[in-house]
């Protein structure tokens, strides 16, 4: 019986720990499937052109190491071209940026799909889900580097681990921060307990998270415009680009193969002219540099359709200067986005942030602005060969403190400015609604005499409850009555008099009549308060005499209390 006893005891710790292994061998296998999937779709596309080549250099295994060699060149891994016509061999790191999303979105998925719980299944931790994912990955980049070295573009060891690892592990971690709802901290353990206490604030992570989002719309309009820019310079030297691309290839296969490389560079020119119109610009080999103020030397590749649209060499012409705007463009709109935070329209004074953290959630906006493209300008360029092909593409540290100086000294003080305009027309708003406010309100009009006074006696409106009620003016129009009350003074003649018949029929008829309007004024306070209970009992009639007796004495009469409705008259 112990020993049953002690199997019942592990048996719960021993089910949880299968559960637990489970889930990690679930989240590795997603990491072999996203890499499987990006591998499968190269190796087919590449197949076909293979198959619909009509000078097909080598057999099925050639193709398919060819096409282990471009997925490897997706994650940023550096080829190395051993069939080249020196017989030297020649460095290829140039990533198309469009051939690299898809390894990138594939394995942020994978890692963000497992960690979301589903029936029957226990969901890893994160750290868990991160390592699993990315172990799984790599195994199958190991497994086709090794494929890979047998044919003509093998995978540079070196690179294997940077930045091929690395790319890897950053999407993963890509997707547990998609999967936690991208919260901004709290830090790791081993940071700064000042850098802990300042992230774990509330206020840091709002602006924060508004930096994140001011800081990707520069570098979107950075990059949009970028992509601008070489759609009109390649409709402004069309000819030039369709010579090129039907010089490249004369059968159809060879114009898709060209057609396709071309299409995946495109994320790479929208970068290159973004960095064009920053200023800095970028290179066409070692001995050709294109900037808006100049273009020298002769670019390495010339029969490219891309290339097509590099302007002639020569000094800078108005149409180079004209990209100056694409930068222009960006500081705005960092500038636009942190004021629309800082100064929303329908907030109130309380949540407007102040001038100093306007500045400095812009400045952080221009760094991450700067940072962005630094890195987008890293990873779009690289060699592309040996000799004059050892330098293409923008330089990062160039490109990305011009980003950062054109975002800071646009964005910051279109920030203030709009930040100080919205509240100057809030201000302005606020006092025509208290002038409207006052010119609606109703005078008040004159009693008779003996009458009690009503001015300023209005009612005013009172807020909902639950807090929905609406102060007037508060949405910028005018202030409106309401509609509900009675347009009639509470103690006009006709009311009383309507009032009081209302209670006498109730009564029975029991009730005095109204007095004449000649007749002295008598108090209805009591009868006025009673007007709602129309439930009245009289056990005896009552009488006018007090009212002749006073008249009898030629005094002026006192003002006496009508009979109250449900009082016994005998007692």
């Amino acid at each position: 019986m112990a020993g049953v006893t002690q199997v019942s005891e592990r048996s719960p710790m021993s089910s949880a720990e299968r559960n637990r292994t489970a889930a990690l061998a679930s989240s590795a296998l997603r990491g072999v499937t996203a890499a499987g999937l990006g591998l499968g779709s190269l190796a087919v596309l590449v197949m076909v052109l293979w198959i619909s080549s009509p000078y097909p250099d080598s057999g099925p295994d050639g193709a398919l190491r060819v096409a282990a060699g471009l997925w490897l060149l997706a994650h940023g891994a550096e080829l190395v071209r051993t069939d080249t016509l020196s017989g030297i061999p020649a460095p290829v790191a140039t990533v198309p940026l469009l051939l690299a999303a898809g390894p990138v979105w594939l394995t942020h998925r994978a890692t963000r799909d497992a960690l979301e719980p589903d029936e029957g299944r226990t969901a890893p931790s994160a750290g868990g889900a991160f390592f699993a994912v990315t172990a799984g990955y790599l195994l199958v980049a190991a497994a086709v580097a090794a494929y890979a070295r047998g044919g003509p573009m093998p995978a540079d060891r070196f690179s294997l681990g940077f930045p091929l690892a690395v790319v890897v592990a950053a999407s993963a971690a890509a997707g547990v921060w998609t999967a936690a709802g991208r919260p901004v901290g709290p830090m790791p353990s081993w940071a700064p307990l000042w850098l802990q206490e300042g992230v774990a604030r509330t206020l840091f992570r709002t602006r924060a998270a508004v930096a994140l989002r001011s800081a990707a719309a520069g570098v979107m309009v950075l990059l949009g415009g970028g992509a601008l820019l070489v759609a009109v310079a390649l409709v402004w030297h069309g000819e030039a680009a369709r010579d090129s691309f039907l010089a490249l290839s004369g059968d159809w296969s060879g114009r898709l193969a060209v057609l396709l490389l071309a299409l995946a560079l495109v994320p790479n020119a929208a970068v290159w002219a973004a960095a064009y119109g920053l200023g800095p610009g970028f290179a066409l080999g070692t001995a050709s540099t294109v900037a808006p103020y100049t273009v020298e030397g002769r670019p390495a590749v010339v029969d490219f359709p891309l290339l097509a649209a590099v302007p002639a060499p020569g000094p800078g012409t108005a149409a180079g200067w004209a990209a100056l705007a694409v930068p222009l463009a960006a500081g705005l709109a960092v500038g636009w986005c942190t004021a629309g935070r800082a100064a929303p329209v329908p907030a109130a004074r309380d949540e407007v942030w102040s001038a100093r953290e306007t500045l400095l959630v812009a400045l952080l906006a221009s760094v991450g602005c700067g940072a962005g493209t630094a890195l987008l300008t890293a990873v779009s360029g690289g060699p592309m060969g040996s000799g004059r092909l050892a330098e293409f593409g923008p330089v990062w540290w160039l490109v990305g403190p011009a980003a950062l100086v054109w975002t800071a000294l646009l964005g910051v003080p279109v920030a203030l400015l709009l930040r100080s305009w919205r509240l100057r027309e809030r201000g302005w708003a606020w006092r025509w609604d208290r002038t409207d406010a006052v010119a609606a309100v109703p005078e008040a009009s004159g009693g008779t005499a003996g009458a009690p006074d009503t001015a300023g006696s209005s009612p005013l409106p009172h807020p909902a409850p639950g807090g929905t009620g609406r102060s007037p003016g508060a949405d910028g129009g005018p202030f409106e009555p309401y509609d509900f009350l009675p347009a009639d003074p509470w103690r006009e003649q006709g009311t009383r008099e309507t009032r009081w018949a209302s209670l006498k029929k109730g009564s029975g008829g029991l009730m005095a009549d109204f007095p004449a309007p000649g007749a002295p004024q008598l108090d209805t306070s009591v009868a006025d308060t009673r007007a709602a209970d129309t439930r009245v009992t009289v056990d005896a009639p009552v009488a006018d005499a007090p009212v002749a007796e006073a008249t009898r004495d030629g005094r002026a009469p006192e003002a006496s209390q009508p009979p109250e409705p449900g009082r016994d008259s005998a007692s």
